[in-house]
């Protein structure tokens, strides 16, 4: 079996490549070891002492690690685990747990409900994040969750590789709130949670 690695814009996080389906539905985001104890193979990558974060997309697996750590010796600690549990066809997660359900968090931890009125407003910027947003941003080996729409704003919140990314501020604000801002005038700016 082989292993495809790549960079992502965030230097402390490397996109592995299996060659298979890492998550048949939705995403996975571990941001810690406490968080990884769903899954017996995230929990395996946080034993490594510089892993900080884990993230399973649907092809791949982004692994971050802390700021000072070194992908040198780091990176082949990685694969091995990787090879070990693809190789073996260990599953992802835990049998008997809810865990390795990806649900979208309700509003409740966003602060605000999405007021009814912006039904249409909120529909088409969901379908362009999913559309032209999404794909793009699980290249760099993350993911982009829609939060909430808010008087002209819109939440959203990075995971992956584009959690804590230096450029996912730009990302943000160049990239993103152009795009919705062309398409949706009713969106004035894009913030992140």
């Amino acid at each position: 079996m082989l292993i495809e690695t790549e960079k992502t814009p965030n230097p402390a996080t490397l996109k592995f490549l299996p060659g298979r389906a890492v998550m048949p539905a939705g995403t996975r985001d571990f941001a810690d070891a406490e968080e990884a104890e769903a899954s017996p193979l995230a929990e395996a990558l946080f034993t490594l002492s510089d892993v900080t974060g884990v993230f399973f997309g649907a092809d791949f697996i982004s692994v971050t690690i802390a700021p000072g750590g070194d992908w040198v010796t780091t990176k082949p600690d990685v694969l091995s685990i990787l090879l070990d549990h693809f190789s073996a066809d260990m599953p992802l997660f835990r049998a008997g747990t809810a865990a390795g359900i990806s649900i979208p968090a309700d509003d409740a931890d966003t602060g605000f409900a999405d007021d009814p009125a912006d039904a249409e407003i909120v529909e088409q910027i969901r379908e362009l994040i999913d559309t032209r947003v999404r794909p793009a941003v699980a290249n760099d080996g993350g993911d982009i969750v829609y939060r909430g729409f808010d008087k002209g704003k819109v939440y959203l919140r990075m995971q992956g590789a584009c959690s804590g990314c230096p450029s996912s501020t730009a990302t943000l604000k160049n990239g993103i709130e152009q795009l919705l801002k062309h398409y949706v005038p009713e969106v004035t700016e894009v913030l992140a949670v």
